[in-house]
């Protein structure tokens, strides 16, 4: 940023000494410190002393961009730009400055510029070589690799240009043109300077391997990385035994395959990646019958296993190497046999010849590795290889080998250190993958929980000298008992079961700060239940790194307006916005310093990333979803509709979102989950998820360009003549609108057949979207009816008042179904969202989502009428006009113009209603005294951790009601403007 740049030296180019002096108070002062509005004065005073100095203007150009004022930014620019300036310091204030206006593009005319007037200047060439990069422009980077090699005989210029001919075959949409000419030409580049000798680095190598890879090469590849070239490989741990793994895949040479892995095995039995390779290898020299030669080496890469004899002797003389070690044995190789004895299964291997009985096998492995905390994920993904009548058995008998004290009054043993208190929870979490939890009935599962919770204060004990930072050991048994409590509530209905396992998370919260489990359970219990003011904390709290704001960023925005905290729902989509806006430029840079410091093999992956953002579900999502905000927030409540459309630069021609690539980047698997198979998130599920938000988002998209386009603004007029288009472009926008709004029809049909799947996710699996509900509600299709009334509109100024009497009915048709239908949500909307009955608390989240869209519909019907109003005012005073002329004595109102009058006295009504109902229910909530509520089964201090979180619910309820009803009062002091 410029705020560390230190502009008294650009500002020092062109000036004396004497005047260098004057200016560097301003440079520390002002813009280092970010005050740009003195900044920019000081540059007006140097100016008026020396005009043509370039360094002040770009630094004044600078000052206005970073105080908003972009076009007078960029005409100055311009005009610095426009001299093209060949001093360095100009160039980087240029280079910062269009790189903060998000055009790298200019950068490049600028060195290009420079490089024309300065030839021989390797940092200009260099600095035009990396303009290209930012911009993905592959060609010209080719050519400026070449120039600057030829300028500076430097290896690394040289296979800058090679692996610019490497990328334009990757984006080459024509695959024949990338393995026919780039890539081969690159090839020929790299195989020049290894006839030379010149190959010096590790990056070049690697380069060579890539180009060879993505030819299919495989034979070439992997003679360059057995042979001399393959020494430099030494960046990572075994790359070349990776790569020689690799290439004799896809060559299918399985016994060169198999023995390489032996080798590896031999050296590190517990490097988990090599294992695969032999199993897999073994399988396919089964298939092929394969049998080694009767003299020499089996290959060479030495002796081949190609028997599960043999497979099995290797695997168990690897396990006894570990039995008979005095240190702590390495988990890999009785992991490996598991996964043999998985994989021997899968192909229908006798059983009497497997090596070993699973149930065995895995108690063995607990014996050895249970107090591990990956014990549970070791043996989790091989439990299929238990039968069902074994699972209590096996459980019982991993019991037997696990450490506990003597029990209690409550009937309960506890472990003695945190070894044992790792093996008892391996135990318990093993239970319950196992479906030994969900089985049990209500009164078991009770029982369960105050055993776990048991168990939880009783861990607590080991942690009492932990840091704050620090998970405690028993905190995983805290979230089962939190699973369980969900189970109940699912199961029974019953409410006091979620607002007891909100208690129970936010006490272990408040021993493990800094839980993410804890957090984002809460996160999603607090928004099931319509409370969205303590999740902006909590996910704040989780410090969310980079690529998480995409993969997680859902969890936060899929409630954030639905809920009615409309400030916090700008937040967060701003949030997760940010992220997305600075990937493209920082993925640049990452390209940039992948080729300075050779590390050519990530440049891919860095533009794989970016693309893969780009076309980001929730990317899309998040920016339509603001953009609606923007507009039911501010729309003819601050600013008119157009100006908001304008300030938007919202266009409804424009199509931003890429349908056809768009990317489920969520991660799904984000909570710690043991439940058994048949409730886990299935791949169907995952399809019909992607299938729903894709509707839904395509509802909202195709909803915010049919605004767009009752604004004049928001419709770019067709440069081009056609039948349709007239002076005023009228006709062309009449057309757009139609189009639109045949394919929110048209998404709408589809989107019912979605949900009349009725797909139900499981709680810790995908949210479900707002779609079914605005279909149940009627918002979808009230908002269809309110848009469609421009078309009709727009016939009507075409017919004339006087000769439409059809069409005016028709259009006072739709205004009286809009209030009908309005009317329907707000009904939808009344209801207690918070109430006591009988000593509980019971929760109505869906009246409060209801209520959210009735404000969006009317928010729109408003809109429409707006536009109606526009064109209905000089119609009527056209009208008025011709009747006096005629002296016609008839005073009566057109029809159209009546019902117009009608629909805005019902809009003001329908508006009153709404506010009055949220003040009874503001009312009510705030009236209900959380205090005198008695919880069965809870201790004082869970006791005070759960009305903690009915508090939050209840404080949360009083927010949202307030941001929706003062959002309505706004909209009702709209109608005061629709008057005709």
């Amino acid at each position: 940023m410029l705020k560390h740049f230190k502009v008294w030296a650009i500002l020092r180019c062109g000036v004396a000494p004497s005047q260098s002096r004057k200016v560097s108070p301003f440079a520390n002062d002002y813009l280092d410190n970010g005050n740009n509005k003195m900044a920019i004065q000081q540059a007006d005073k140097l100016l008026k002393k020396h005009k043509d100095l370039h360094c002040a203007k770009v630094l004044k150009a600078i000052g206005l961009q970073r105080t908003g004022k972009q076009d007078e930014a960029f005409s100055l620019a311009q005009e610095v730009t426009t001299l093209e300036p060949t001093d360095d310091n100009s160039l980087q204030a240029l280079t910062i400055l269009y790189r903060e206006m998000h055009r790298p593009e200019l950068v490049t005319k600028l060195y290009e510029a420079a490089v024309k007037k300065v030839p021989l200047s390797e940092e200009y060439h260099s600095h035009l070589f990396m303009a290209y990069a930012r911009v993905g422009e592959y060609k010209k980077m080719q050519q400026a690799g070449m120039a600057l090699y030829k300028i500076v005989p430097k290896n690394p210029y040289y296979f800058w240009s090679v692996m610019s001919l490497v990328m334009q075959a990757i984006s080459a949409k024509d695959e024949k043109l990338a393995q026919t000419m780039f890539l081969p030409l690159a090839e020929r580049m790299v195989e020049k300077m290894v006839k030379e000798e010149k190959i010096e680095a590790e990056a070049e190598v690697q380069l060579y391997f890539m180009i060879l890879e993505r030819l299919g090469k495989c034979e070439e590849a992997l003679d360059v990385i057995r042979g001399p070239l393959g020494e430099k490989l030494t960046s990572e741990l075994q790359s070349r035994e990776r790569k020689c793994m690799m290439l004799y895949t896809r060559l299918e040479r399985w016994p060169e395959c198999n023995a390489l892995a032996q080798k590896l095995l031999l050296k590190n039995p517990d490097d988990w990646q090599f294992y695969p390779s032999y199993f897999d290898s073994l399988f396919h020299l089964m298939d092929q019958s394969w049998s080694p030669p009767e003299d020499g080496e089996h290959c060479s890469e030495g002796s081949v296993h190609h028997t599960v004899a043999e497979v099995v002797r290797f695997v168990e003389e690897r396990i006894k190497v570990e039995d008979e070690k005095d240190s702590r044995s390495l988990r890999g190789p009785y992991l490996a046999r598991l996964e043999l004895m998985h994989r021997l299964r899968e192909r229908g291997y006798p059983e009497e010849n497997l090596p070993g009985e699973p149930l065995d096998l895995m108690v063995q492995f607990f014996r050895k590795f249970g107090d591990k905390p990956c014990c549970i994920t070791d043996l989790k993904i091989y439990l299929h290889l238990l039968s069902p009548d074994q699972h209590v058995q096996f459980i019982n008998q991993l019991s037997e080998v696990v450490p506990l004290g003597e029990q209690g009054e409550d009937g309960f043993a506890f472990p003695e250190d945190t070894k044992s208190l790792q093996r008892h929870l391996c135990v318990c979490q093993l239970s319950r993958a196992l479906g030994l939890h969900h089985s049990l009935d209500v009164s078991g599962k009770l029982r369960l929980i105050a055993e776990l919770k048991a168990h939880y204060h009783h861990g607590l004990k080991f942690g009492s000298s932990a840091l704050k930072t620090e998970l405690q050991f028993s905190d995983m048994y805290c979230l089962m008992a939190a699973h369980v409590y969900i189970d109940l509530w699912t199961e029974t209905g019953d409410e006091d079961m979620v607002w007891q396992c909100l208690g129970l998370l936010e006490e272990g919260l408040s021993h493990s700060s800094s839980n993410a489990q804890f957090k984002l359970l809460l996160l999603l219990l607090y928004c099931r239940l319509g409370s969205f003011e303590p999740v902006v904390d909590l996910y704040s709290s989780l410090d969310a790194k980079h690529i998480q704001h995409d993969t997680i960023g859902f969890l936060l925005t899929r409630y954030a307006e639905s809920l009615g905290q409309f400030s916090a729902a700008s937040q967060s989509c701003n949030f997760s916005l940010r992220f997305f806006h600075s990937n493209q430029k920082d993925t640049s840079e990452y390209i940039i310093q992948a080729y300075k410091y050779g590390a050519f093999e990530k440049i891919p992956e860095f533009i794989a990333l970016r693309n893969r953002l780009n076309q980001s579900l929730h990317f899309a999502q998040v920016r339509t979803e603001r953009m609606l905000l923007d507009l039911y927030l501010e729309a003819d409540v601050v600013l008119s509709l157009e100006e908001s459309v304008k300030a938007m630069s919202l266009s409804s021609e424009e199509d931003d979102v890429p349908w056809d690539t768009l990317r489920d980047n969520r991660d799904l698997t984000v909570f710690t989950n043991w439940d058994h198979k048949q409730r886990q998130l299935t791949d169907e599920h995952r399809t019909r998820s992607m299938e729903e938000e894709t509707a839904w988002l395509r509802i909202r998209s195709l909803t915010l360009r049919l605004l767009a386009s009752l604004t004049p603004s928001g419709h770019a007029t067709s440069q081009q003549n056609s039948e349709m288009s007239n002076e005023n472009g009228v006709g062309d926008r009449s057309s757009l609108h139609r189009s639109l709004l045949s394919q929110l029809n048209q998404t709408l049909h589809a989107a019912a057949q979605i949900t009349e799947k009725q797909t139900q996710y499981p709680l810790l699996g995908p949210p479900s979207t707002r779609l079914a509900s605005a279909l149940s509600v009627g918002s979808c299709h009230c908002q269809a009816a309110a848009l469609q009334l421009s078309v009709h509109l727009q016939e009507l100024e075409s017919a004339g008042l006087d000769e439409s009497s059809e069409l005016q009915i028709q259009i006072c048709n739709i205004f009286k179904s809009l209030v009908v239908q309005l009317q329907e949500i707000l009904n939808k909307s009344k209801g207690d969202l918070l109430e006591m009955k009988e000593s509980k608390l019971k929760t109505q989240p869906s009246l409060l989502e209801n209520l959210v869209f009735f404000l969006e519909t009317v928010s729109i019907v408003l809109w429409s009428a707006s536009y109606c109003a526009k064109i209905l005012r000089p119609l009527k005073t056209s009208l008025q006009k011709k009747k006096k002329k005629k002296k016609d004595a008839n005073t009566s109102m057109p029809l159209v113009v009546c019902g117009y009058q009608e629909l805005t006295g019902d809009l003001q009504d329908l508006l009153t209603q709404a506010v009055e109902h949220i003040r009874g229910q503001e009312s009510g909530i705030t009236a209900l005294k959380l205090a005198s509520l008695t919880l069965e089964g809870c201790s004082r201090e869970e006791e005070s951790f759960t009305k903690a979180a009915m508090d939050k619910v209840q404080s949360s309820y009083l927010r949202s009601l307030q941001e929706v009803g003062d959002l309505l009062k706004k909209r009702a002091e709209t109608i005061k403007n629709l008057k005709i």
